[in-house]
């Protein structure tokens, strides 16, 4: 009977020492299953690839079963896909999207970027007292907040902010707010100014302009994505919500290369008389909208395909862009492609190898955020941030997450 009991930890550490062995041996990618969502994009073709590319493993094999799911009047195409040990055991089972095969033009340039904001937005949370001189901050409502409502009340513009305090009786009032990408309702203090008037003692504006990328361009529809990461409140986390907005034609003036701690720009105008399209759609993976005038975005005689997450891999890849005043593609390497459990701008982490770009900018630069990520002939993501520590690197989102924003 003790013979009995001492060899079963005996027992089930050989087991636990031959299943190690096996990872090991197959070089199960525990923890890409592990991280890998449901819902992106992907299509047989691609599945067929990271079978053949072990992409989870010598051991575990991929199947991919296409079905259309009708949603009133639309039909939708989704799939599964079944992860297999030894092609026989199933391990996980996700839902995803179908990748249409579908052509877009490649981006690359920059663009002006004009954001009417949905509500108005705190850019600064100090005021100079009236008497005494002093700057007096504000308790209540912090730079990044916006403001949505006061009193009830629908606000639009700086003017709407104004013609509502009027009406207030009291030295303070509700206040709605998103702050931190959540709505928020505070009881704020109003402050009177020289001509005994309630103000709310915050400075706002209700628009907001910049330069970004253009990534790609829908060829049968006009449908576009750009930027690859959100358009935020000052030094806040907050995704400005957009009432409406347009692209512009830019043109770049000068570039400040980057440098450790220091991240460069591109230096560029627009004018707003040289409109490309709209902007429907301020996300965290980038501004979308349609584009009516193409001339000098896109070259149309060059066309991709979208590629899915499962078709990115480390490895040799490019950067679409225009910083030398001509689109061009630029060597990069791939070092991590993330499989995360949640959506994020940093799943690629890449590195730029071409010196001709090194040269020019020291690496990444802000203004580059949007330019395509190609692997394999198929853009497959954006560049959305640089290292500070060091320029020549920088992350990526994936393209499908974008793609996901126009459906």
């Amino acid at each position: 009977m003790y013979k009995g009991k001492k060899a079963l930890p005996s027992v089930l550490f050989v087991i636990l020492f031959l299943l190690c062995m096996l990872i090991i041996y197959s070089n199960i990618k525990i923890t890409d299953l592990v991280e890998i969502s449901e819902n992106f994009y992907t299509n047989y073709n691609e599945v067929e690839l990271a079978n053949e590319d072990n992409r989870f493993g010598r051991m575990v094999s991929l199947s991919f079963e296409e079905n259309e799911v009708q949603t009133g009047s639309n039909k939708n195409k989704e799939g599964t896909i079944l992860f297999k040990l030894f092609g026989l055991i199933p391990i996980k089972k996700v839902k995803v999207n179908v990748l249409e095969d579908e052509d877009v033009y490649v981006g690359g340039v920059p663009i002006g970027i004009y954001l009417q904001t949905d509500g108005t937005m705190v850019v600064s949370d100090t005021v100079v007292d009236v008497g005494s001189g002093a700057v007096i901050k504000n308790k209540s409502l912090k730079s990044g907040d916006i403001i949505k409502k006061i009193n009830g009340v629908v606000i639009n513009s700086a003017e709407d902010i104004s013609n509502v305090l009027e009406n207030i009786k009291g030295d303070t009032t509700s206040v709605e707010v998103i702050r931190d990408n959540k709505v928020k309702d505070i009881e704020a203090g109003l402050i009177k100014n020289k001509e005994n008037k309630y103000k709310l003692g915050v400075w706002v504006k209700d628009d907001i302009s910049g330069i970004g990328t253009l990534t790609f361009v829908k060829k049968d529809s006009g449908e576009y994505g750009a930027l690859g990461h959100p358009v935020i409140t000052g030094d806040s986390s907050t995704i400005i919500p957009v009432s409406s907005g347009k692209i512009y034609d830019c043109n770049l003036i000068g570039i400040n290369k980057g440098s450790k701690n220091k991240p460069g720009e591109l230096r560029a105008v627009f004018l707003q008389k040289n409109e490309k399209g709209n902007i429907t759609k301020n996300t965290p993976y980038g501004i979308f909208g349609n584009i009516s005038n193409l001339d000098d975005l896109v070259d149309t005689n060059r066309c991709l395909k979208i590629g899915g997450r499962l078709s990115v891999k480390p490895g040799k890849a490019k950067i679409v862009s225009s910083v030398s005043g001509i689109r061009e593609e630029y060597d990069i390497e791939i070092i991590k492609a993330n499989f995360q459990s949640k959506s994020s701008d940093k799943s690629i982490v890449f590195r730029v190898t071409d010196e001709r770009l090194l040269s020019l900018t020291g690496g990444i630069v802000q203004g580059m955020s949007g330019s395509p990520i190609v692997q394999n002939d198929k853009i497959v993501g954006a560049v959305t941030h640089v290292f500070l520590s060091d320029s020549s690197k920088g992350y990526g989102v994936y393209s499908d997450w974008m793609l996901e924003q126009l459906d």
